[in-house]
């Protein structure tokens, strides 16, 4: 396996679990409402005229909004793998059929391995136990710099033994590598990561804004709750959860790789 080690940054979260919308946003939704309920809102001219001035403004409108959920997504290039180990909080993210819909205090930790690869450790915690799943992730293009990876993890029982993998963008961190923005190509996943588990307001919200000019709806943004300090402890396991089975599987799986 080619090594995906990366060396430089551009100043501008391996999150590990992976996964164009056309549907409008909520201040284009409340622009074209305000337009076509409130004749008078742009012109005190009759009705017909008053649709003729919605149709105007609102083709551009619908135009850019199509245009940044088809354009390509621009990530990070040299991307340093090193100092992008360790662990990461998950601050907020979209909701995804694959993570537990009560999970607190999600965090993601990363290990670079020998081969270049990365193991991927995601944890949360539902009802004071903990769930986790461990999977790889591994540079899409081993010749390119771009921040573009793969996260592979291994399906529930009924695809036994089956990896199933997803992309997994970095398209921002800052200098320092203490917050990132991971996303996918649909724009449908989306992950605001942090070295703390809390992110001040100012900090949480530029990020929110780098996503949206990015094509990203944060509108469907949920926060994730973070015990404060975090959970030290790996605790009591959820032996009945999702993330508990894929885990189990991995294991075999690994196991039946080492005979």
């Amino acid at each position: 396996m080619n090594d995906i080690h990366c060396t430089r940054v551009r100043p501008n979260l391996v999150h590990a679990n992976f996964h164009n919308s056309n549907t409008l946003t909520k201040s284009e939704f409340n622009f074209k409402a305000n337009l076509s309920l409130n004749p008078g809102c742009c012109s005190r001219s009759n009705p017909k005229q008053t649709l003729q001035t919605s149709q105007v403004f609102w083709v551009p409108i619908t135009f850019v909004s199509l245009t940044m959920a088809n354009k390509e997504m621009e990530v990070v290039k040299g991307l340093d793998l090193q100092r992008y180990m360790g662990r990461w909080y998950e601050i907020a993210c979209f909701p995804s059929r694959f993570q537990p819909s009560d999970g607190v205090n999600t965090r993601a930790t990363y290990t670079l391995r020998d081969d270049g690869t990365v193991n991927v450790l995601n944890e949360t915690w539902s009802g004071g136990k903990r769930s986790f799943i461990e999977g790889t992730a591994f540079k899409a293009d081993p010749t390119s710099d771009e921040a573009k990876l793969k996260v592979r993890f291994w399906v529930p029982p009924f695809l036994p033994l089956i990896p199933v993998t997803g992309d997994y963008w970095v398209f921002y961190i800052d200098p320092h590598y203490h917050c990132a923005l991971v996303g996918q190509p649909t724009r449908n996943y989306l992950w605001i990561l942090s070295r703390k588990n809390h992110l001040d307001e100012e900090t949480y919200n530029e990020l929110v804004q780098r996503a949206k000019d990015e094509g990203y709806d944060v509108s469907k943004l949920h926060k994730t709750p973070q015990n404060n300090p975090p959970p030290e402890e790996e605790g009591p396991e959820d032996t009945k959860g999702v993330w508990w089975i894929k885990a189990k599987i991995h294991a075999i799986e690994k196991q039946l790789q080492n005979i």
